[in-house]
């Protein structure tokens, strides 16, 4: 490992205590990871020193906290590689990021019979924003199927398309499997039909490099809770010629140029996107999150997160009645399973008794819990800051709760 993991894990103040008598050991990072000091720093230093609403103030305390907002979004645009610092929306989270793209690219580029993809592995905020569109606008979604490993049926994808599919919304990393999913090529053949594409990679940034323009994809949205930033933070990369064609998908103050009672005229782009006064401490602290992964390096990350994911599961399947969910050849940092059949609420509830933080139920994933006729699963999901001895301490804890059972 090319990174000293105690000065990591002594980042990470609320790793060091101890739940039930129990030292905490974390293994819930797919639903929200920890913070650092420094991430917590910088937040609390906006209201500290400089807090003041941005853009619109001409004074000190103003004019300071809008560089530093606007200077992470040049940190964001190199950490994705976006060609231009304004490709790059910060909303609340990945959630409203989809949301923004399905009101504002559907109401401007789709008619009625259009047609959207979406996978059967997404989570519900890559698939409840469609249906809402469908309901109103009259759009067709199809679905990919999966494979019993998890992985994505691309042979069925490609007789999914059609000259109506506009667009092609995909999750990088699966939520409930830690499928990696292979986005390259799922964009090439998306654009061959002439369909834009949106990346999910709410589960992905913080585990791999993510090149938009290497992709080629119209959108990438992420959320700042899973990259150890601050929550209610996200971002929505968009290509710019799309996001300058795209209606606004919020009103208010900051996204508009002129207001008159007779007409309104939009903001130049990001600000267009905008609207209102946004959660800029929130952001800056998102800055020093993206400040805190560059420092020590996403190529060492990803080898030390994948050594750490592969042990895990090597494992676990030594535990008799234990079936993981989820397969895929290419997988990262998550681990989904059951144990004979004891129910995931209870395996997860004395967990938790032992000092063991996992996820029960189904991720809000539920058409691939149902794909796999199971009612939700166990999930284990692993950071940089998790080490092999805790892993261990976690299979002799899955153990001791079978023999309970049993």
């Amino acid at each position: 490992m090319a990174f000293d993991f105690e000065k990591i894990k002594n980042d990470f103040p609320i790793l060091d205590q101890k739940i039930y008598n129990k030292q905490l050991i974390y293994f819930d990072n797919a639903a929200t990871s920890q913070t650092p000091l420094q991430v917590i720093e910088a937040e609390a230093n906006v209201y500290k020193t400089y807090n003041s609403n941005i853009h619109r103030g001409v004074h000190c305390l103003s004019n300071k906290c809008t560089e530093a907002f606007e200077d992470v979004r040049k940190r964001t645009a190199k950490f994705l590689n976006a060609r231009n610092n304004f490709e790059i929306i910060f909303t609340k989270g990945a959630t409203e990021s989809i949301n923004l793209v399905a009101f504002s690219f559907v109401n401007t580029f789709l008619n009625k019979g259009d047609e959207i993809i979406i996978s059967e592995m997404e989570h519900h905020s890559n698939i409840v924003p469609w249906q809402l569109m469908k309901q109103y606008k009259g759009i067709a979604l199809k679905i990919i199927p999966v494979n019993e490993q998890g992985e994505l049926n691309i042979e069925a994808f490609q007789n999914l398309l059609s000259p109506k599919t506009k667009l092609l919304a995909i999750t990088h990393i699966s939520n409930a499997l830690g499928t990696i999913n292979p986005i390259k090529k799922l964009i090439d053949i998306a654009h061959n039909n002439g369909t834009k594409v949106l990346i999910d990679g709410a589960q992905a940034v913080q585990h791999i490099k993510v090149d938009v323009q290497e992709l080629d994809c119209d959108f990438y949205v992420f959320s700042g809770h899973k990259l150890y930033g601050p929550t209610g933070t996200g971002v929505l990369f968009g290509k710019e010629d799309l996001l300058n064609s795209m209606i606004p998908y919020q009103g208010g103050g900051e996204m508009i140029q002129t207001v008159s009672f007779e007409k309104t005229t939009f903001n130049e782009l990001p600000y267009k996107f905008e609207a209102g006064t946004p959660n800029y401490a929130g952001i800056i602290g998102l800055g020093a999150a993206i400040d805190y992964i560059n420092e020590i390096g996403l190529d060492n990350i990803t080898a030390y997160e994948n050594e750490l994911h592969k042990y895990a599961e090597s494992q676990l399947l030594t535990i008799p009645g234990l079936r993981i969910i989820g397969t895929a050849k290419h997988k990262t940092s998550v681990t989904s399973f059951l144990v004979d059949n004891i129910h995931p609420y209870d395996m997860g509830m004395m967990l938790d008794k032992i000092g063991i933080a996992v996820r029960t139920g189904h991720h809000c994933a539920q058409p691939i819990m149902d794909k796999f006729k199971i009612p939700g699963t166990v999930r284990a999901s692993f950071a940089f800051y998790n080490s092999k001895d805790e892993i261990d301490s976690f299979v002799s804890g899955v153990r001791k709760v079978k023999q309970m059972f049993a």
